[in-house]
Order: structure tokens, then sequence, then C-alpha cells
């Protein structure tokens, strides 16, 4: 059996949370609000979120077109939801990385891009409880950068890019006792700033301060081992650019353990209550095909075994940027 969960809001307002079992309709979950508060009564009682569900009961057919999809995780104070994410962990990754940073390195050598990916192919997929190889880590914010599928992915007036990162991430909460539990997978959408990125390798971390956006559903249980998925963009309502990416630990250089471990071994990151959403990694950027996005532009990125796609347009900004004052108390 498949499960996946949404969360939604109804046009009166209310909130809810509704399951989609293999290929049959929405099921509203009755009497659960978020899929946050499930979890957590679901971890109380020792069970898993499928038997949380079951036990909820079914709350009727909901048609998913008539209420607004929300992402599905996500926390009543997002300062306690932390998006961060690793790179380099995807084949396709480090080719892209790899033709972005090499105008900066000795073209005769490794760049660090390449040398990080090699690092991870030789030693990120340790065998049995071994530790292996630490990915490169990045920061993206906190809940408040999280966009719903279907809103607007807003680029800063500062960026020089607004480029898509289409991936699957982890949703983990963590447990009154510190330990991180594994909500399950979801589809996602790593917004960047390549161009950022490109001009100097230590500016990686302040391309990645951007929004990020979260497919509808939360995929229960293990991600399949291949993950097949096609990214787009769209514009004017044609497609400009399009391309099939893989993901799932056969297609990546790292096992999701791995990437688990060197996040979750900060003790910070294991603080009870808090919400993770973890980023696994690209395969496939539209940027290295040199497309240039635009305001107005339409990101659909859709993947097996999720149902649902997830779209975000590019959100249009102000194109003077101010200068940031502070003010001595």
């Amino acid at each position: 059996m498949r499960m996946s969960l949404l969360q939604f809001r109804a046009p009166d307002g209310r909130r809810g949370v509704a399951a989609l079992v293999d290929d049959r309709e929405a099921r509203i979950v009755a009497g659960v609000e978020s899929t946050r508060l499930l979890a957590t009564a679901a971890i109380a009682s020792g069970q898993s979120l499928t038997e949380a569900v079951t036990a909820a009961g079914d709350g009727g057919a909901i048609d998913l077109a008539s209420v607004q999809l929300l992402p599905p995780i996500d926390h009543v104070d997002p300062a306690h939801l932390l998006l961060t994410g690793t790179g380099l962990t995807h084949l396709g990754s480090a080719e892209g990385r790899d033709q972005m940073h090499r105008k900066l390195a000795d073209a005769a050598q490794q760049t660090d891009s390449m040398k990080m990916f090699l690092l991870g192919v030789a030693g990120g997929k340790p065998a049995g409880a071994a530790i292996g190889v630490q990915p490169e880590w990045f920061y993206k914010g906190t809940g408040a950068s999280l966009v719903a599928p279907g809103a607007p992915l807003p680029s800063p007036d500062f960026a020089l890019d607004a480029g898509e990162e289409p991936e699957i991430a982890g949703i983990y909460l963590i447990a009154d006792d510190g330990t991180p539990v594994r909500l399950g997978f979801s589809l996602a959408n790593e917004f960047s700033d390549h161009v950022t990125e490109r001009s100097n390798y230590l500016w990686l971390a302040h391309s990645k301060l951007r929004p990020a956006a979260l497919g509808p559903e939360l995929l229960l249980g293990p991600l399949p081992q291949h993950v097949d998925g096609v990214s787009r963009i769209l514009r004017d309502g044609a497609v400009i650019w399009e391309q099939a990416f893989a993901s799932g630990e056969a297609n990546m250089s790292h096992s999701i353990a791995n990437l688990e471990h060197h996040h979750f071994k900060y003790a910070l990151f294991r603080r009870p209550a808090d919400v993770h959403v973890h980023f696994f990694g690209t395969a496939t950027l539209s940027f290295s095909d040199g497309v240039r996005t635009r305001p107005g532009d339409v990101f659909e990125i859709e993947a097996s075994p999720f149902r649902l796609p997830l779209r975000n347009p590019i959100a249009s900004t102000p194109t003077a940027t101010a200068t940031v004052s502070v003010r001595t108390l």
C-alpha cells in the first residue's frame, strides 16, 4: 500500500489533512488539522503514521480542486521549522556544478565541486552501520521561507538568478527524547541563485538563502531506490525547457542514512518538537543549459511515485534595492 498525506485549507478557512492511498480518491483524516499534530500523536502512542491515519478514521472524500493545498508539513511557529540541504549527491548536479566553477580553477585539475562529489562516490554509501564521508551541507532558512504548491516563489530584488532545483526532501519531526523521526518524503523545488554561486564558490551560502517549495504530498514509508522525474519551465503557457531526472539512492553517491547522520549529528538539530525539511540534492539544472528565467515563468516538477506535480510561478519583485540600515540603541 502506498500512502501520501496532504494538508489543505477549506474555503471556510478550516485546515485539514487528507490521505491518498494507492490510486484511490483522497479521503479526509477525521479530526486532524495538521500533519505535525498527527505525527506528534503517532510518536506518543507508538504508532506509525499509517496506523495513526487508520486510527483517526475516515472523514469522507474530498475534491482536492475545491481546496487550497498547503505544504505537506509546516509549524505553527515557523522559527521551529528548519530548511537545510545537501549538494553534489547526484551525478548530474556534479557535472553542472563543475561546469559552473571550472572558470575559477586550473582546467587541468578537478574543481572543489568534483572533488567533493568523488569523495561521496568513494565513501558516501558505507556498509552496515559505518559512518560515511560527510556531504556538502547548506542552510536555506526557516518555515517562513517555505512556499506552498502553486504559490509564487519570490526572488529577492538583489538576486542575479532565479533557478529551479528539482529534488526530493526528507521530512522529520524531533521526538521528545531528541530522536529524529522521519515522517516521509516530498517532491521539492530548492530554489537557488546560480549566477551568484558561479561568481565565487564561497557565495554558495548566499545563493541558497532563497525560498523553497514542497509538493503537495508527504509520501509515507521508504523512498523507492529509483525515482523518475521530469522538470520543465513554462513561459506564457509554452514549455521553454524540459529535462528528465533520476533520484533515489540508486542514482545517488550518498545513502539517505548517511545524509541524515551528518545533519542530525549536530545537537542543535535534535531539539524536541522541531520540524526539519532536508533537501537531498538535484540531478539537473536548467541553468547548466543556459536558461535564464524571468518573473512569470512557471516551474513544473513531477516524479513517480508522487501522484501530484509541483508547480510554482516566479514572483515579480521590485527592481530597486534599498540599503538596509542598522539602528544603534
